[in-house]
């Protein structure tokens, strides 16, 4: 008797093409997570115009009034 011996190829198949899957969806969701412009589980994340807004507005180059109109026009929370 051959206790052992000749498993199937089958399930190295198997194996193999699930250990693929798994790589495809770790690196679907790392993409996903780590994007600039998708939500975040972690948190709200600002697009380049509104973060350039936050930067003029802190160097004092917009009023309060022309920051809020502008971040409405964006179609963000002020």
């Amino acid at each position: 008797m051959m206790w052992g011996y000749g498993m199937n190829p089958v399930w190295l198949w198997i194996y193999g093409l699930l250990s693929l899957g798994a790589t495809v969806v770790l690196i679907v969701w790392t993409v996903r997570v780590f994007r600039n412009d998708s939500p975040s589980p972690v948190g709200p994340r600002t697009t380049d115009a509104r973060r350039i807004l936050d930067e003029r507005y802190a160097r004092g180059e917009l009023t309060a009034e022309q920051y809020r109109q502008q971040v409405t026009d964006l179609g963000e929370q002020p």
